[in-house]
């Protein structure tokens, strides 16, 4: 194997954890190669995060420019042109491929576009983009694999060449009917997105209720929200077939608890779940070993059950968010560096860019009590925070978790305006270990929306004494 080409350092998948490891190993002097299949920097520049909460931010200013006249600003007819929509989104895609291609550049990491298949235990052959193939091997591999989306095994669902949401950020119109099948995170920011475009828009769900995972009162007042803009919601559906083919017409028969029904619409886009990207590159020729749903088994060092590699990111089963991949990133450096670092008990927010906003950080309700954790809960609603009165963004409330055992912060979401940024203080107390006295005691410049923390923390319950 003398045309095999050897690094330190071999990277399958650029995505956020794998390139910012590139990128810091390459300054330090280290022979690094990255294989990308598609994407210069991975999805989340390129298909995901970025574009979609940009189009969002299209649509958020649509909807804002209807409502003007409701805070004393007088337009005329109000159109959409999803054309420039994407062209926009496009344009930001290619300034961010050209910022990755100069990280690379200067940090000495090298890019290899192509399509990567293990052909022995740490070497792989890349079939390359612009033609022919490379034989790579690495005295330490990672593996920053991603996920794809789910498309479930359904009569009829792949003929109809469904959306996901790599499809729906490049459509130059809004669909008539957009129909998204899944209630989850992508399904209802993209649902509120072509509502706000103008699309006529039926989420279907399989579940009881939207986003299964959350809380019930977080899933309820988020219907409500979707309800407010004129979205059809359609639970506990069972899909049974698909006929027809999204972008013209396309039929879904799905089975309720009031029977049989038919969905109609010109657009289908598929948001159901995610799968990892472990399929079909030879893995059984290393020593990683995957679980029963295709995820690579890690150690809390991110160390797959081949000690020489690891993996980073969402195939990894880490919490499916870019900055998650970060943290990921941050633990294979120190790790090979010398240095332990875990993953273990680390502290994952998120955002959902709904209007407005969903943001969690810490346990849940329903964690505590499946966990045996007890726990004081207050809620304020958002109609209660003085910032809304100036603002008439009045939707949703936040809801804060107390140890009832002592003082500790252990769990936050809120459904509002600004939400992320003010989880920003909340998981910051969390890491702390901070009494929420401190936190409901200190002094928050008025008139923002954080303001809301001091009101939400008076209402804790005192702890009970035994």
């Amino acid at each position: 194997m003398s045309n095999v080409e050897s690094f330190d350092v071999l990277i399958l998948g650029s995505g956020q954890g794998g390139k910012l490891l590139a990128w810091h190993l390459g300054r330090l002097g280290k022979r690094v190669a990255v294989v990308e299949r598609q994407w210069v920097g991975g999805s989340c520049p390129a298909v995901a995060c970025l574009p979609s909460k940009n189009e969002i931010w299209s649509s958020r200013i649509a909807y804002l420019a209807r409502h003007a006249g409701d805070v004393g600003t007088i337009t005329g007819e109000i159109t959409i042109d999803m054309a420039k929509v994407r062209d926009r989104k496009r344009a930001m895609v290619e300034q961010e491929k050209n910022l990755h291609l100069e990280m690379y550049s200067s940090s000495g990491a090298q890019l290899i576009m192509g399509s990567g298949e293990f052909i022995g235990h740490k070497t792989i052959e890349v079939q390359l983009n612009d033609g022919g193939t490379r034989q790579i091997t690495g005295d330490q591999v990672v593996l920053n694999l991603g996920t794809h989306a789910a498309i479930p095994h359904v009569p009829g669902l792949v003929s109809a060449e469904p959306l996901t949401h790599i499809g729906a950020l490049e459509l130059d119109y809004a669909p008539e009917h957009l129909i998204v099948l899944g209630g989850g995170y992508i399904g209802i920011e993209m649902a509120q997105a072509y509502r706000r475009f103008g699309s006529r828009v039926t989420i279907v769900e399989h579940g009881p209720h939207l986003m299964g995972r959350e809380d019930p009162d977080i899933a309820e007042e988020m219907q409500r929200i979707v309800a407010a803009e004129d979205i059809g919601v359609v639970l506990g559906a069972e899909l049974v077939k698909v006929s027809g083919r999204s972008g013209d017409k396309v039929t879904l028969t799905v089975q309720t608890s009031g029977g049989e029904r038919f969905i109609e619409g010109s657009d289908l886009l598929v948001a159901t779940g995610r799968i990892p990207n472990t399929a079909g590159i030879g893995l059984e020729k290393t020593g990683v070993k995957l679980d029963a749903r295709g995820y690579i088994q890690v150690s809390d060092r991110l160390q797959s059950s081949d000690p020489d590699i690891w993996a980073i990111g969402e195939a990894a089963g880490s919490p499916q968010f870019t900055h998650a991949s970060v943290d990921d990133f941050r633990i294979v450096r120190d790790n090979l560096a010398g240095i332990e670092r875990s993953k273990r008990d680390r502290l994952v927010p998120y955002t959902m860019f709904t209007d407005p906003p969903l943001a969690h950080v810490g346990l849940k309700e329903r964690d505590a009590k499946d966990q045996g954790i007890s726990v004081r809960v207050a809620k304020l609603p958002m109609s209660n925070v003085l910032r809304t009165m100036a603002t008439d963004e009045k939707q949703g409330f936040l809801k804060v978790l107390v140890s009832a055992d002592d003082d500790r912060i252990v769990g936050f979401t809120m459904i509002g305006a600004e939400a992320g940024e003010v989880l920003a203080v909340l998981q910051t107390a969390i890491i702390a270990g901070l009494p929420y006295q401190k936190l409901r005691d200190a002094v928050i410049s008025h008139l923002t929306y954080a303001e809301a923390i001091g009101p939400l923390l008076s209402r804790i319950p005192e702890r009970t004494t035994a």
